[in-house]
């Protein structure tokens, strides 16, 4: 009977709502529960055993989670500079290209068709001592007459990563960069070039302040992404060697199936995306403030 009084709108989004709350909120609300318990995979009965915020506290004061912060917030920071600088060069590349643009747009979209599973896969195999094409390249041409252990090394494994993420999503800066240069409109930089500036005094003056907040939306969205990584590393190098290129989420994940401490895991899982949150918020209030500058200039 209450079933016939609800509306026909909310009839039909009635499926939705269900399958969301079956597939998101019950699995997230039982990772929070079990985030303070000591929960094991091997102990089950342990569910049931409440310890407040002991999980958090040893989180918080595990050196371990925030070595792996750190190196998370490396890789965030490296790989996003990286990714703005390539994707800002192949947007105003292909901005200026007069034939066949559409045809380099979809180019530039093709790495982003892999997933990342495959991209790990991918550079795993360049990046193999033994077989890799890098390596293979570099004493063919002179430059080595040894292998380099780009996976065995720790800081050639996270720098092994880092170029694969950049590689893999680099499109996504290009992309929206491209698409603000391709709405910005066009009477600014003619006045400025009016006006004498430079090439160099344009696009930092002008367009590059345009361009700002869709850099922003870019940061933000590959932020998230970077923040949680684990397809790529886990397929490269597992978090090793000796724990060097281990992340937040590898951590996780571990702390989870391989050691069997679910309750701990959620609870590092839960702190991590406090610490995303915050980053998320950092690049919002960066965007708002471009979008005002722009409205206040433009």
């Amino acid at each position: 009977m209450k079933l016939k009084k609800l509306s026909a709108p909310a009839l039909l989004l009635l499926p939705a709502f269900v399958v969301l709350a079956a597939v998101i909120v019950l699995p997230l609300l039982f990772s929070f529960y079990s985030s303070f318990t000591p929960f094991r995979l091997t102990k089950p009965e342990t569910l049931w055993i409440f310890v407040g915020l002991r999980n958090y506290a040893t989180v918080l004061g595990n050196a371990e989670f925030w070595v792996a912060f750190g190196r998370t917030v490396l890789l965030l920071t490296v790989a996003l500079n990286a990714e703005m600088l390539l994707g800002l060069g192949l947007a105003l590349l292909v901005n200026k290209a007069t034939h066949g643009q559409r045809l380099l747009r979809t180019a530039m979209m093709f790495p982003m068709m892999f997933s990342p599973v495959l991209v790990g896969f991918q550079f795993k195999f360049l990046f193999n001592d033994n077989i890799g094409f890098v390596n293979n390249a570099l004493q063919s041409l002179g430059l080595t007459d040894q292998a380099i252990p780009w996976l065995i090394d720790g800081n050639l494994a996270l720098l092994s990563i880092i170029i694969a993420e950049v590689w893999s999503s680099t499109a996504v800066f290009a992309i929206l960069i491209l698409a603000g240069l391709l709405a910005m409109p066009k009477d600014p930089v003619e006045a400025a070039h009016v006006d004498g500036c430079t090439p160099w005094q344009t696009f930092r003056y002008v367009t590059w302040p345009y361009l700002m907040p869709f850099a922003f939306i870019a940061m933000t969205i590959r932020s998230l992404d970077v923040a949680r990584a684990y397809d790529i590393v886990k397929i490269m190098t597992d978090g090793g060697p000796a724990k060097r290129t281990e992340l937040l989420w590898t951590l996780v994940g571990r702390t989870a199936y391989a050691d069997a401490r679910m309750g701990l895991a959620n609870a590092m899982a839960y702190v991590a995306i406090l610490l995303s949150i915050v980053f998320t918020v950092y690049f919002f209030r960066k965007l708002a403030a471009a979008r005002q500058q722009i409205g206040a200039e433009w």
